[in-house]
């Protein structure tokens, strides 16, 4: 017969598991609807492509640390990464994470990037609106 302590130790080693296993599962869809890949992802998070993959299928526990750099990486709140709805930002709409990263790229360009990048924007919508 199993001892309590032991009961205990192999419950949480599951539950810790499956936490993993479905943050991996939400980290690798965020980056996915991000439009990026593990490799450009590993590489912003200074590790290997390998160990990124070992996070995102719930082999290995992806460090706390971690954490809000890939939700900024990727465009989503640590609380969406770790499954819990945030209430503060319910009801509240926002571009998407991917035109959202493509607006932050834009910022970084030059001035005559820029300008050129909305003179092609400007013309896309106009045709659009006809």
């Amino acid at each position: 017969m199993l001892s309590a302590n032991f009961q205990h130790a192999v419950v949480m080693a599951a539950k810790d598991r499956a936490f993993y296993e479905q943050l991996g599962r939400r980290i690798a869809d965020a980056r996915k609807t991000a439009d990026i890949t593990q490799v450009e992802l590993a590489q912003t998070l200074g590790i290997a492509q390998q160990t990124l993959a070992h996070y995102e299928g719930g082999v290995s526990r992806l460090p706390v640390a971690l954490l809000p750099i890939v939700a900024k990486a990727v465009g989503a709140s640590i609380e969406e990464l770790l499954g819990q709805d945030d209430k503060r930002s319910a009801g509240k709409r926002g571009p998407a994470p991917r035109l959202q990263q493509q607006l932050d790229r834009i910022t970084q360009l030059s001035r005559p990037q820029q300008k050129f990048v909305m003179q092609m924007l400007d013309t896309v919508l106009a045709q659009a609106s006809r």
